[in-house]
């Protein structure tokens, strides 16, 4: 009886500079070809008002007051407690005199936050407040 004997190989080796060359070559494609969206930071569902109009394109860029469901206050996407809002409203107002305010409030957020964000406005002297709403679907 004859026995086949094996021969003892080498194990094969791998190259591992070009399979790290392939990979970042496959990784610069992946981050090329995806698109990026800008997401907003808190999603809001806006009121509907019939007599909304489209943002227009204004050098006077009003404070932005972002006022969710439940959760804190937001003065341009940074959290900040109703204390402190006025405050920090005083203070923009010592900087530009001019200072309007806007508010995004979503459709479901308490009222009464909305008016104590209003009287925080009134305390520090700004003349011009508004709020973001979306146009009324057809019926």
């Amino acid at each position: 009886m004859k026995f086949l004997t094996h021969k003892r190989r080498n194990p094969p080796s791998i190259i591992i500079v070009s399979l790290i060359d392939v990979l970042i070559v496959v990784l610069i494609f992946l981050m090329v070809t995806t698109t990026f969206k800008n997401q907003p930071a808190v999603k809001l569902t806006l009121p509907e008002s019939s007599q909304s109009k489209a943002g227009a394109k204004d050098e006077n860029v009003p404070l932005v007051v972002t006022i969710e469901k439940t959760g804190p206050l937001y003065l341009d996407k940074q959290p900040v407690s109703l204390d402190r809002l006025t405050e920090r409203l005083v203070a923009a107002v010592k900087q530009k005199p001019d200072l309007r305010l806007a508010i995004n409030a979503d459709k479901e957020a308490p009222f009464g936050l909305i008016i104590k964000v209003m009287d925080a406005a009134k305390a520090a002297n700004i003349k011009l407040v508004s709020a973001f709403t979306r146009s009324e679907a057809a019926p």
